[in-house]
Formats: C-alpha cells, sequence, structure tokens
C-alpha cells in the first residue's frame, strides 16, 4: 500500500527500553477532497529514511498496516491498529539523484541495425 501527500511534520527518534527499540513518526497530508493527516511511524533502521526529509516536501511512502491485540488486567481485548512506513520517495520535481529518479531519455543510445523488413517481425 501507499501514502502520498506533502510532509506535515517530521518528528525526532525515539528510542524505547534496554534493547533499544528506535521510532520515528512523520506526518503526512493527503491532497484530495477531504485531506487526511495520517501518521505514519518508522522503526529501527528505517527511521534514517527520513532523515533528508522535511516539512512541505510531497512524497509518497509505501506502508504496511500492522494491528495487535492486547488483553488488560481487567480481562477486556483491546485491538491496536498502526501504519508502518517501509520506503519513502520524494515527488518534488529536481528530486536528488538516487531517490527513484529515472535516467534521463538521451541517456540511452537509439538501435542502429533495423530496416524496413523488421518492421513487423514478431515470433508469433
Amino acid at each position: 500500500m501507499e501514502v502520498q501527500g506533502k510532509i506535515k511534520m517530521v518528528g525526532e527518534t525515539q528510542t524505547f527500553g534496554s534493547n533499544g527499540f528506535r521510532k520515528r513518526e512523520v506526518v503526512v497530508t493527503t491532497e484530495e477532497q477531504y485531506p487526511q493527516h495520517i501518521m505514519i511511524e518508522f522503526v529501527q533502521d528505517k527511521t534514517d529514511l527520513l532523515n533528508n526529509f522535511h516539512v512541505g516536501q510531497p512524497v509518497k511512502i509505501g506502508v504496511n498496516l500492522r494491528g495487535r491485540e492486547w488483553v488488560n488486567p481487567q480481562g477486556e481485548t483491546k485491538y491496536f491498529n498502526s501504519i508502518q512506513g517501509w520506503r519513502i520517495e520524494n515527488l518534488q520535481a529536481g528530486a536528488p539523484a538516487g531517490q527513484n529518479v529515472p535516467p534521463p531519455a538521451d541517456q540511452f543510445e537509439p538501435a542502429k541495425d533495423l530496416n524496413d523488413e523488421d518492421f513487423d517481425d514478431l515470433p508469433f
């Protein structure tokens, strides 16, 4: 799944417990008739993916929906959901190299060994 919109907030990396669990949150505002403010969490090594992103930047984020069950001390079962990011892509024009930007069209050399007889030479 993917979420697309503009970054509204990028949080600081938080570390929890003695095992060093890391989490970082980003809020993306969708651009539709009724904009939604979607909080997405990045965990462990994925927190570093947010280092080069800032407020106002248009992005596309690959996400997974996570759900878990918890039974409280009174025996009541509760359910919790989270949206976990695993990829983030800059949608801004002129994005820096290495952020899923296709190569320029003039980087490919056209074929030179074609002739008119090969026009419709399909094998099926």
